[in-house]
C-alpha cells in the first residue's frame, strides 16, 4: 500500500544549508550531528538517512547469499583454512 508523497519546500542558506523541518527529523529519528546522504539518479535528488543506505546495501548484498549463511562466518572459516594452510 502506497501513501501518497508528502512535499516539503525548503529554502537553501547562502552556505547551502537546508533546514529538514522537525516533523521530519522526529518522524525519521535525525538528530543533531547526523549524517545524511543525498542520492542523485535519472530521477533527481532523494535525501536518506545512513541508516536507510545501509539497510540498502545490506538488502542488496542478501540477494547474492543463500538462505542461513552467514557471511562473517565464512570469511571466519576462510581464514582459518588459510592460517592451517600457511603453518
Amino acid at each position: 500500500m502506497q501513501t501518497e508523497p508528502q512535499v516539503y519546500r525548503l529554502k537553501v542558506d547562502n552556505s547551502g544549508r537546508i533546514v529538514l523541518p522537525a516533523e521530519l527529523r522526529q518522524q525519521h529519528h535525525i538528530a543533531e550531528g547526523d549524517t545524511i546522504v543525498v542520492v542523485k539518479d535519472d530521477h533527481g535528488l532523494h535525501l536518506k538517512t545512513l541508516d536507510q543506505v545501509i539497510a540498502e546495501v545490506q538488502a542488496e548484498f542478501a540477494k547474492h547469499v543463500p538462505r542461513g549463511v552467514l557471511l562473517g562466518d565464512e570469511i571466519n572459516a576462510e581464514r582459518r583454512s588459510e592460517i592451517e594452510r600457511d603453518s
